[in-house]
């Protein structure tokens, strides 16, 4: 392809003019089905070479070659046609495909992809441009192949900037820096339970890459991953993405990882990694909470993720996770009960503070990154604040966090020691006594000075206020029952 640079730029120019697609985010899912079917295609073409009884589960008017390619010659479908063909032959083919326990999973991604994907274009003139210039990429070239994937990565970043779609991405810098610290192993499997757009997947994968020496180091490394993503828009995203990387049987479901009961969980559900960010600030429907023991049914999801993910990491294993300051400070009952389980079946080695812009322009919320490890309970935890670097106010889309942004918990990391700056601590260990009785399981230590106002958006200033609501109520409740008792009176 000759001008790789300007390939979302010329698709996004051409849908502009198509009035059925409004904004960034209805722009990006359009692209991204037909992304999906080329990418597909480009597989199968390595599948079908690989395997001379190779059948695809597409049927053949629906695959890409026989649809999508313009050869020229004048018979490619456009116009009236092309979309009758996409909105009525197309989308209900794929959707309705027989997937059954024992189809492969390369196969029956296909379904689960289409399931609710759309077609917003309403223009069958502009659609076969679009697909002309998808169809351009010559996926099987290497270089080229590995070119675009720097290119589906910046679509990907441009969903922090298309509504809502930006829950659906962690910054880069965020993710590889947390799958350095993890320090993957060949033979190590790693999940993600809300797994978005797949960046914790192939931060982890990109870090595991130099080890894969033989076949079988390659055999465990094609292996290595695991996701679930609740969401389908997200979750196709995810499939191109782990396509791309060269994961022919990509373990990615399209389910809700907060529908199944945590105590059943056994040996066999468990991973030795969870790498994860997960959603945070919305709520899950009351029958939700029945999947968890009554003192971890709370109403808040990251809340309910963390639970899932204590009760399903190895007693070996490792984990780093994303979490709001809500969950630091919170004293709520169910939140007291997950850090009381976390510090007592779980080493919380290390939290560290970041900047509160690194989700901009998604959320303002400040996030925290916790490292923690099964199989030993805590006795002492690590805090470590990240100012934001030198010559920035803030981080957004022309200026985005950058990996050499952590550059200082590198440093400080592997030699550990308090730093104090103006009064305020940047780094301090705790003991678990001091984080239990102590500090009441406030975990909201080490955190920004607050010299400046920071503004939040109003979503993120009513979830930041539910927050600290929920946390006064039961340090009132609380209160009144220790003054209660010492009264010798019932509690009201």
């Amino acid at each position: 392809m000759s001008n790789l640079s300007s390939f979302v730029k010329r698709i996004r120019d051409i849908m502009r003019q198509d009035a059925g697609v409004n904004g960034d985010a209805q722009r990006i899912e359009q692209i991204a089905w037909m992304l999906f079917l080329k990418v597909y295609e480009s597989r199968e073409q390595d599948w079908e070479f690989d395997d001379d009884n190779y059948v695809s589960i597409i049927p053949e008017a629906c695959r890409w070659r026989s649809w999508a390619v313009d050869d020229r010659s004048g018979s490619a479908m456009t116009g009236e046609k092309l979309m009758n063909f996409v909105n009525n032959t197309l989308f209900p083919a794929l959707r309705g495909l027989e997937v059954t326990p024992e189809t492969p999973v390369r196969k029956s991604i296909v379904k689960t992809t289409f399931e609710d994907a759309n077609n917003y274009m309403k223009d069958g003139v502009l659609l076969r441009q679009v697909l002309n210039i998808i169809d351009e990429l010559d996926l099987s070239d290497a270089e080229e192949s590995h070119a675009f994937g720097e290119i589906y990565e910046s679509i990907l970043r441009e969903l922090q900037s298309a509504g809502s779609s930006g829950e659906f991405y962690t910054p880069r810098a965020v993710t590889d820096f947390m799958a350095k610290m993890i320090r993957p192993k060949i033979g190590e499997k790693m999940a993600d339970f809300a797994c978005g757009t797949g960046g914790f997947i192939t931060s982890w994968l990109k870090e595991l890459a130099p080890q894969v020496r033989n076949t079988e180091d390659q055999r465990a490394y094609d292996t290595s991953i695991y996701g679930i993503e609740k969401k389908q828009f997200p979750y196709m995203l995810c499939i191109t993405n782990m396509l791309l990387h060269g994961i022919d049987l990509p373990q990615i479901y399209h389910d809700n990882s907060l529908l199944y009961d945590v105590l059943d969980y056994t040996e066999r559900d468990q991973f030795d990694v969870i790498l994860m960010n997960p959603p945070y600030g919305g709520s899950e429907k009351n029958d939700v909470k029945k999947h968890f023991p009554d003192d971890l049914a709370s109403s808040e999801t990251a809340d309910l993720f963390m639970s899932v993910i204590m009760y399903r990491l190895r007693k070996s294993g490792r984990a780093a996770v994303i979490l709001p300051d809500g969950f630091l400070f919170g004293t709520d009952n169910a939140k007291i009960s997950i850090k009381k389980k976390l510090l007592k079946e779980f080493n919380l080695h290390t939290v560290i503070r970041m900047p509160s812009s690194v989700f901009a322009p998604y959320t303002s919320i400040t996030t925290n990154i916790l490292f923690f490890d099964a199989g030993k309970p805590t006795e002492e935890t690590w805090f470590y604040r990240l100012d934001m670097p030198e010559g920035f106010k803030h981080f957004s889309k022309t200026k985005p966090m950058k990996l050499e942004h952590f550059a200082p918990v590198f440093e400080w990391w592997n030699d550990r020691r308090p730093i104090a700056i103006d009064g305020f601590d940047k780094a301090k260990c705790f003991s678990c006594r001091e984080l239990a009785e102590e500090l009441s399981f406030n975990l909201d230590q080490c955190g920004y000075p607050h010299e400046e106002e920071v503004i939040l958006d109003p979503r993120d200033l009513i979830q930041r206020y539910r927050e600290e609501r929920a946390s006064l109520n039961a340090k009132i409740d609380r209160y009144i029952a220790e003054i209660s008792a010492l009264l010798g009176g019932p509690e009201e």
